[in-house]
């Protein structure tokens, strides 16, 4: 079998591992455009039922990586200085240039070397390929160079976004929401390490075209953005690695293979930032495909297509949840207007897959905080 990936972030890099150690005599290649140890961004970050899926399916890759990550067992919502705390929702986080390099670790075990500062745009060098993987994000050269075999559609949201990194260590995932003069803002930050955390802005596109942002320096840009986050930073600076504003890309495929090329990650599907999964999706993909070869090794067109038989109803659900989140945020000007602890129960229902049934058992502190909260308001 020979197999080129096209893309060496985790998706890539994940699922050559996986091939690997299930097709030791795979010849398999993967090509990545940066150089090595560079990429953009900070952290990461999993819900703790996100990590279950390594558990069940790859207990050694989550015990390499785990003491490298940053958990905790509480959120925070920090709504104008007022802090509510939910508990009972656990997440880990890593840095992303650290989880690169373990799970380079990990191919490397297998006998993989990536080829970085390569460029791949024309898939025909790879047409005698069993398989070719589209594991390249977003904007992918393999479903580029397929333009209408995928029925891609992307949609960009209206809120603008920005990530950087601080100094400045949080005990637990936070979302800090603050009033400027020119509009909300809010800030998605946690720490991915001992000495760092990610620091993600949002703001709707009124209020980002009225601070006057899109015409401002990179410099100036972080500075405002430090001027507006200052009580939650604490005189910390931000720290910025290729951070500029966008809008979120919500992409996705209805085919996801055609020949022999199949996408995976975020080549193939995007969900919002505030629900924390694109990486899970990612890792995910790649055993879901991987099974699917196991179960059909002399078959590649109905391997991929058993891995999208079966693979996408997960990631549909999940894409979903996404949407809802994403669509509480494209709003929350308008949720910041609650009483805090009305505020926080939309927020921990946003996604619309927690009845209160359910967080009472997740959640009972902030349950019994919130009922009394509610007593008070009827009595």
């Amino acid at each position: 079998m020979r197999v080129a990936v096209i893309g060496g972030g985790p998706a890539g890099l994940y699922f050559a591992y996986l091939l690997k150690r299930s097709f030791p005599n795979a010849s398999i290649d993967i090509f990545e455009q940066n150089p090595a140890h560079v990429t953009w961004g900070f952290g990461v970050v999993f819900s703790d039922q996100a990590l279950e899926f390594l558990t069940e399916d790859d207990p050694e890759t989550l015990d390499y990586i785990t003491p490298w990550m940053e958990a905790w067992k509480d959120l925070t919502l920090d709504l104008m200085g007022e802090r509510v705390l939910i508990d009972g929702i656990g997440f880990a986080a890593i840095g992303r240039l650290k989880l690169l390099q373990l799970l380079h670790d990990r191919a490397s075990s297998v006998g993989l070397s990536p080829r970085f500062h390569t460029r791949v745009d024309d898939l025909s060098v790879f047409d005698s390929h069993d398989l070719v993987v589209g594991a390249d994000g977003q904007n992918s050269v393999v479903r580029l160079n397929i333009p209408d075999a995928f029925g891609t559609t992307i949609r960009h949201l209206r809120n603008k976004f920005i990530w950087y990194g601080t100094s400045k260590i949080f005990e637990t995932l936070t979302q800090s929401f603050r009033m400027s003069e020119w509009g909300p803002f809010n800030a998605h930050h946690y720490r991915y390490s001992e000495n760092m955390s990610t620091f993600i802005i949002e703001t709707d596109a009124e209020t980002w075209g009225k601070t006057g942002f899109e015409n401002m320096p990179a410099e100036e840009t972080r500075k405002e953005c430090e001027r507006i986050f200052s009580d939650v930073l604490g005189g910390l600076p931000l720290v910025s690695n290729h951070s500029k504003w966008r809008n979120f890309p919500r992409l996705w495929n209805k085919k996801w293979w055609h020949s022999n090329a199949v996408l995976l990650g975020d080549a193939l599907h995007t969900a919002h930032f505030s629900i924390g999964s694109g990486t899970r999706l990612a890792m995910e993909d790649s055993i879901a495909l991987v099974k699917s070869m196991n179960l059909q090794p002399d078959d590649i067109p109905a391997a991929l297509q058993s891995y999208q038989d079966s693979r996408r109803p997960v990631v549909e659900k999940l894409m979903s949840a996404a949407d809802a989140s994403s669509q509480w945020y494209e709003n929350f000007g308008e949720h910041i207007k609650l009483p805090p602890w009305e505020f926080a129960y939309s927020y921990i229902r946003r996604a619309g897959r927690l009845e209160d049934k359910q967080l009472h058992a997740l959640s009972p502190g902030f349950m019994a905080r919130y009922k009394t909260f509610r007593s008070k308001e009827a009595g």
